[in-house]
């Protein structure tokens, strides 16, 4: 504590005479006819000791690594390029652990890619279940999922896998027969998790039947092997039949479990001559001030509404809302309101839909993230992320948040809670970060309002998406996650 210096002479605090026989006054022992302060014999008015608060001490958070010598195995490599993808992965700066890990933990997940989903299908009157778990889960405030050049493979792909689709549709099917390792899927089965992966539209269609169960879930079943039995036959199928079909067996279980679902409700095209959910939901939206097709399209993704008011219901009522996680993500743009004709659009109703044009990679692609559990409602204030985000963020940012044992550095995207650099990537090496947007076909860098660019930014920012593209090939060429982790 800083002791105060005694006042000078004249700044003598002001002298209080007596002024009843219960206050006793001290005379200055060099005059004692000057009373130097007044003191009462009521305790409540003597000074109260001072605690001594000790500061708390910082908190250190581990690295979210998996303890392995990359540069060890480098060394004993069968290859160069294998040994190259080694001394990179030990080159990298893993992330840190942070107040949000293991948040999540011991929970059940139920993780959702959803049909040609957009910010824009959210609305507090139509669509109040999605609004809610919006707006009282985690918020993503700029969040993006980009058109990786194979349609729902390769966003369903970035969405399970947190990889890089290098190799577009192929992608996918390179990883038959590999050790999907760090899939929600695979570490939470590898807890015990019960898991099921489900699709209500043709079961072999991107050859699911093939990739999804070594996605890390026991079984897989879509129209064809089992998912007619719960959902009828249309075009396309319903995504609120999907879940009621599915969901009994594992909210009455008692057991946690890990599910994966990708919905086909909101498939284009948008009319009701070639759209069946569009044609049931209709009469919602049939005084809504738009565009046949942009009615149709918000008809179509209705369903997935009715879906998620069943879901959380259903877990409500079985008392474990709080106990399970829901995450959505879109598998790419609402590609079928572009002006097309493989689509039978005559005009561009993607703008209509968003309020302006998409002639960007980021107006085209922006989208929703939504993280929910019924224990986040309980929270004074929602979790805000304002960071650019985009889907391969999801895998490390769920491995942080169920606090399972997950290496940061083998992962192309980022916890988002994390301490690492913000970063989204497209296809074509255009990027995004908290400082600024890069075009690259045209080489152009637009900084962020007030953001400060160091020397050199743009170039290191090139550098490591170049080299996220190649460790990406890598780890498809080689199943690096087998060789890293022995099958």
């Amino acid at each position: 504590f800083d002791i105060p210096p005694e006042p000078a002479p004249d700044e003598q605090a002001q002298i209080i005479p007596a002024e009843s026989d219960d206050t006793h006054v001290l005379s200055d022992p060099d005059d004692p006819s000057v009373p130097a302060e007044v003191l009462s014999d009521d305790p409540s008015e003597a000074e109260e000791p001072v605690e001594i608060i000790p500061e708390p001490e910082p908190i250190v958070y581990a690295d979210n690594i998996i303890e392995i010598d990359y540069n060890a195995l480098a060394d004993t490599a069968k290859n160069k390029d294998i040994a190259d993808l080694y001394r990179y992965v030990a080159s990298l700066t893993p992330s840190k652990q942070n107040e949000y890990t293991g948040l999540f933990e011991g929970k059940n997940l139920i993780l959702i890619t959803a049909e040609a989903f957009s910010k824009e299908v959210i609305d507090a009157e139509r669509t109040p279940a999605l609004y809610r778990m919006a707006t009282k889960g985690i918020n993503f405030e700029d969040y993006y999922q980009p058109a990786w050049g194979g349609s729902t493979s390769t966003g369903e792909f970035s969405i399970i896998t947190g990889i890089l689709p290098v190799n577009k549709v192929a992608s996918v099917r390179q990883t038959i027969g590999h050790n999907m390792y760090l899939t929600l899927g695979s570490q939470l089965m590898r807890l015990g998790y019960e898991s099921g992966a489900y699709h209500n539209g043709s079961y072999t269609y991107y050859g699911r039947n093939e990739t999804h169960m070594n996605f890390g879930y026991s079984k897989f079943i879509g129209m064809g092997n089992g998912m007619e039995k719960g959902v009828r036959g249309c075009w396309p199928e319903s995504d609120d039949e999907m879940f009621r079909f599915i969901m009994p067996e594992f909210i009455e279980s008692g057991k946690p479990f890990s599910l994966y679902f990708m919905t086909v409700s909101g498939h284009c095209a948008y009319s009701r001559a070639g759209n069946s959910m569009s044609v049931k939901n209709y009469d919602y939206f049939k005084d809504m001030d738009a565009s046949e097709t942009i009615k149709c399209y918000h008809a179509a993704n209705y369903e997935l509404e009715l879906a998620m008011e069943y879901l959380i219901s259903a877990l409500e009522d079985a008392g474990i809302s709080d106990d399970t996680v829901i995450v959505i993500g879109a598998d790419h743009y609402p590609y079928g309101l572009e002006d097309s004709a493989a689509w039978g659009t005559d005009r561009d109703y993607l703008k209509e839909l968003y309020g302006y044009p998409a002639n960007s990679v980021t107006a085209r692609d922006h989208s929703a993230l939504i993280i929910w559990s019924g224990c986040l409602e309980d929270l004074d204030e929602p979790i805000v992320v304002s960071d650019p985000v985009y889907s391969l963020d999801i895998v490390p940012t769920l491995s942080n948040l169920f606090g399972v044992e997950y290496d940061s550095r083998l992962l192309a995207g980022r916890d988002v809670f994390s301490d690492a650099e913000p970063l989204v990537l497209w296809q074509n090496y255009s990027w995004k970060t908290d400082k600024g947007f890069y075009d690259s076909p045209s080489g152009v860098f637009t900084p962020a309002e007030g953001a400060e660019i160091e020397d050199g930014y743009v170039e290191r920012i090139r550098s490591v998406v170049r080299n996220k593209f190649t460790f990406a090939k890598g780890i498809l060429a080689y199943d690096l996650y087998g060789l890293i982790f022995n099958k």
